[in-house]
């Protein structure tokens, strides 16, 4: 009896114990789904965290992106090699203090459109394409004395004919600055030290009469500019005709196929880069206006938010 009620109290003993190794076993598999639990949730709100980053649109062509990460070290977002300059891409980024990501695009100003819904560094001509009012929305601008003004461009060769001569005497004009002032309200800056009349004395505007100018120009500003020229040449009896493109390759290449007579839509600097490059024989002429560069902040409406 004695020895029937202890092998019954080792089998309770045995049961409980072993009921206890399972509930313990139980509490113990439970603490370890919550710290893994906990563990994934940290990890996944680290992440989502590093998306949030900041990614910075620059153009990529040579000296639009170093103009652009000239501009973005000019308001202290970063610093460039020493001797980096007009030839700066983000691999001369030496600090980079708020851990901005940048993306090379190849886009221009209709491929920048959305500009405003995202961060970028582009001119104030791509801005106003896209509907964008550089002065106010943008979150800082190059000033007015930059060195990229805008050129009016012809094949070698031609740089004293008649015909780019009025061209630019066109161009030239108070009435082209006037307008340049009204219109664009400093986000497009005329450089002409001393507008003209409009017209050259030493062109021979009886030869011209009849005649038909063609210009290569990006819609906004430069189309719109050529359009006061057109109204200047009109009265010469003299055809502007205004060819639009929205690339930056072509209007370069059909002034030196001769396709097109000038163009109107660079500064000097690309303009090297792209004769050297191309092989091309396009000279500019006459420096007209400057577009400056500005920073765009998506949804972020001061330097300081981004800097955050």
């Amino acid at each position: 009896m004695q020895l029937y009620s202890f092998i019954k109290s080792v089998k309770i003993y045995n049961f409980l114990f072993t009921k206890g190794q399972n509930k313990m076993k139980k509490i113990i598999s439970v603490i370890l789904a919550a710290t893994l639990l906990l563990t994934s949730l940290f990890v996944l709100t680290s992440c989502s965290g590093s998306s949030g980053k900041i990614t910075i649109a620059v153009p990529s062509d040579t000296t639009n992106e170093a103009r652009a990460l000239l501009l973005l070290q000019e308001q202290g977002l970063i610093t460039l090699k020493e001797d980096a300059g007009i030839t700066a891409t983000v691999r001369d980024i030496v600090e980079n203090p708020y851990n901005i990501e940048f993306k090379e695009s190849e886009e221009r100003s209709r491929g920048l459109g959305d500009v405003y819904k995202r961060q970028a560094v582009i001119n104030s001509n791509y801005a106003i394409d896209a509907g964008i009012d550089p002065i106010s929305q943008s979150l800082a601008m190059e000033g007015s004395s930059s060195a990229y003004s805008n050129v009016l461009c012809v094949k070698e060769g031609n740089e004293n004919s008649d015909e780019a001569k009025a061209l630019l005497a066109a161009l030239e004009s108070k009435q082209v600055a006037d307008f340049i002032a009204s219109e664009y309200k400093g986000a497009v800056v005329s450089v002409v030290e001393n507008p003209g009349d409009g017209f050259d004395s030493t062109v021979d505007y009886e030869a011209l009469k009849g005649k038909t100018i063609s210009v290569a120009a990006s819609p906004a500003p430069h189309a719109e500019i050529l359009k006061v020229a057109k109204d200047i040449l009109a009265e010469k009896d003299i055809t502007l005709e205004i060819v639009e493109f929205t690339d930056y390759v072509q209007p370069n290449k059909v002034v030196d196929s001769g396709d097109v007579f000038a163009n109107y839509f660079q500064h000097t600097p690309y303009l090297d880069d792209f004769n050297a490059e191309n092989g091309t024989h396009v000279v500019s002429i006459g420096a007209i206006h400057v577009e400056p560069m500005g920073i765009y902040g998506g949804k972020h409406t001061s330097l300081d938010a981004i800097k955050k």
